[in-house]
């Protein structure tokens, strides 16, 4: 059994349906328990067969992808499931099991999320 905690990306949706895990980064500086979430994203997508999945995935018409379609990242198939594993933890991507084969999404509202913590203020 495993005793990994999946920390969420996303808090409540605000009125335009995404609220990013922390303040953008030039807003504040971010909370421990903040930090802890966003390092735990960035960790994830700073290996560089992770990167290929999640844009993979990211990518793929219709919003998701088979993992039977994004598996030639130059690694082995054991190897791509335990990337996928670690996508997942960082709460990156979703999945769902379909008779023999796991579909990957990234929600839209992850990816809003992901460019709103990165953003820079308006000009005024």
């Amino acid at each position: 059994m495993s005793n990994t905690k999946v920390l969420p990306l996303l808090a409540p949706a605000d009125a335009q349906g995404v609220v990013p895990c922390c303040p953008p980064l030039t807003e504040r500086p971010m909370t421990a328990e903040e930090a802890e979430t966003a390092a735990r994203m960035f960790k994830a997508l700073g290996d560089p067969v992770r990167l290929r999945l999640f844009s993979a995935v990211a990518s793929h018409e219709g919003g998701e992808a088979c993992v039977c379609d994004i598996s030639d990242v130059g690694v082995s198939q054991p190897t791509v499931s335990h990337h996928l594993k670690k996508l997942k933890e960082a709460g990156l991507l979703t999945s769902e099991r379909r008779a023999t084969w796991v579909y990957y999404r990234v929600e839209p509202s992850v990816l809003a999320a992901m460019g709103k913590l990165l953003a820079l203020p308006a000009a005024a």
